[in-house]
């Protein structure tokens, strides 16, 4: 789903080459139904089988947006000209990064091209931001990381993400409570930014229970849209369905 920042956040089914305003389906039924087609999101390929959310097997194993530096950026080689395409890495992680603190189940941190802020938040679900450190590349932002790693959560529980559960937690107290934790070479690309994003979702209901579905164990996908979060749809009844998964899948809407 594409979204724009707007209060609450604005998200778009892309279907095909159709960009479907996705809030304007709230409180209302909608269905999803599979096809049974799924074409690789970057070569375009026909695949009986998606990996990494949309790519044929082919370009999960060898093109650079599923390199390992992906989820492990202190693994980037980009800024010695090196990794699976080094044009592409120039391009994609040898640029100013984003090392962060989000706001989701709980704080953690993590890392993204600045290029990418304040989307990379939404797709987590984060309900508030706020930027650590700048890096020249990926490396840099992926060493910090590793080092914070230690001390704090990097990843969501999304669940409680999904369930509205935060916690109230201080952003700028956490932000200062870690700064010296950076490893003393990368200090100087430490941010005195303060400013913090606050992110609103058009949630009607927030679910007490969540059952996970998915279109590879379930055709048709049918009920009352009462939120969106993240990536995911919330359903009325607790269940919930990450559409970044399904990247490549050929479904009928219909509502």
């Amino acid at each position: 789903m594409a979204v724009e920042l707007a209060n609450p956040i604005q998200y778009f089914f892309r279907f095909s080459d159709q960009k479907i305003p996705a809030n304007d389906f709230l409180g209302r039924n909608i269905q999803l139904e599979f096809t049974h087609q799924i074409n690789c999101i970057n070569c375009g390929r026909k695949t009986p089988k998606s990996f990494s959310q949309g790519f044929c097997y082919p370009c999960f194993a060898n093109s650079p947006e599923n390199s390992d530096c992906i989820i492990h950026p202190e693994l980037c080689r980009g800024h010695l000209g090196e990794g699976r395409d080094p044009a592409w890495e120039l391009e994609h992680h040898v640029q100013p990064h984003v090392v962060y603190l989000a706001l989701s189940s709980g704080v953690k941190v993590g890392v993204t091209r600045s290029t990418q802020v304040p989307n990379r938040w939404i797709d987590q679900g984060a309900s508030a931001a706020i930027e650590l450190a700048r890096t020249n590349n990926r490396y840099e932002a992926g060493v910090i990381e590793v080092e914070l790693k230690k001390y704090m959560n990097d990843k969501t529980n999304w669940q409680k993400m999904l369930k509205g559960e935060v916690g109230g937690f201080s952003l700028e107290a956490e932000k200062e409570k870690i700064k010296g934790l950076i490893p003393e070479e990368l200090q100087s690309l430490y941010t005195e930014n303060q400013m913090i994003t606050e992110l609103n979702y058009p949630v009607l209901k927030y679910p007490t229970k969540i059952v996970s579905v998915n279109f590879d164990k379930t055709d048709v996908i049918e009920g009352v849209l009462s939120g969106i979060k993240g990536q995911y749809l919330i359903f009325d009844d607790g269940r919930v369905l990450n559409m970044r998964n399904f990247g490549g899948y050929y479904v009928i809407f219909s509502a």
